[in-house]
């Protein structure tokens, strides 16, 4: 898959973005899933979208009470979590 002319602003966004200020966990909202600040909208569903090959144009035009900003730290969120997440080999 080819770079767009907006793949390394988007990738310096995302450096820069600090997914804390849009991301929160409530355990009273979706049991505790991450979740678009003042939204029900899961971190989790935004991510998904993304690998089904939804655009931010169309998540957005989906749910337009969230923003590129907001799928942005979805994206800075999952990343950060995939980078602490550790995994054991299993002798087999």
């Amino acid at each position: 898959m080819a770079a767009g002319p907006d793949f390394w602003d988007d990738k310096q966004a995302e450096v820069h973005m600090d997914w804390r200020e849009r991301i929160v966990v409530n355990p009273k909202v979706l049991v505790g899933k991450p979740v678009v600040k003042g939204t029900r909208i899961a971190v989790e569903l935004v991510i998904d979208l993304l690998a089904r090959g939804y655009s931010k144009e169309q998540i957005i035009e989906q749910y337009d009470h969230i923003t590129a900003e907001d799928i942005q730290a979805c994206l800075a969120y999952a990343s950060e979590t995939l980078r602490s997440e550790r995994v054991y080999a299993i002798p087999g």
